[in-house]
């Protein structure tokens, strides 16, 4: 959609993990669609659509994100009975991973491309994957 300058664009990322936890960098993804989206100046929110989802920007380091991975299960492990079981799920610790994580990021777009940090990498997060589930990209900004 385009008014007087101003454009939205949105599309949606997939996802069907192999493991029920994985950390996917989608920030190639990302910069791919603000590229198609011929936004000069703007932002784009990337947002996972699922509960037991999360979108972050950190370093793409493995030791770093092994370390995320540790830190989450400390806070939230798998495998305890969580009051949400009694509901017939066993996913608990996704829920409460995904609120450390968090739903969503927004990205500066400056001259037409990601205007991250330079070791800034976004990334999904899964934690009740093995599932189709999707991640919305939505720019807005100035037409280029």
């Amino acid at each position: 959609m385009e008014m007087q300058g101003l454009i939205a664009k949105t599309e949606y990322l997939w996802f069907n993990t192999k493991n029920r936890q994985e950390f996917i960098r989608i920030t190639d993804d990302v910069a791919n669609f603000v590229a198609g989206a011929k936004i000069a100046e703007g932002f784009v929110l990337v947002s996972a659509m699922h509960i037991t989802a999360g979108v972050y920007i950190n370093d793409n380091e493995s030791g770093l994100i092994y370390d995320i991975q540790e830190w989450l299960e400390k806070l939230a492990p798998a495998n305890i009975n969580y009051r949400h079981h009694q509901t017939g799920e066993d996913n608990g610790d996704a829920h409460l991973k995904r609120l450390l994580i968090n739903h969503q990021v927004t990205v500066p777009i400056t001259n037409g491309k990601l205007d991250l940090g330079p070791w800034e990498q976004i990334f999904y997060a899964e934690f009740d994957g093995q599932r189709k589930k999707r991640v919305i990209l939505k720019a807005l900004g100035l037409a280029r």
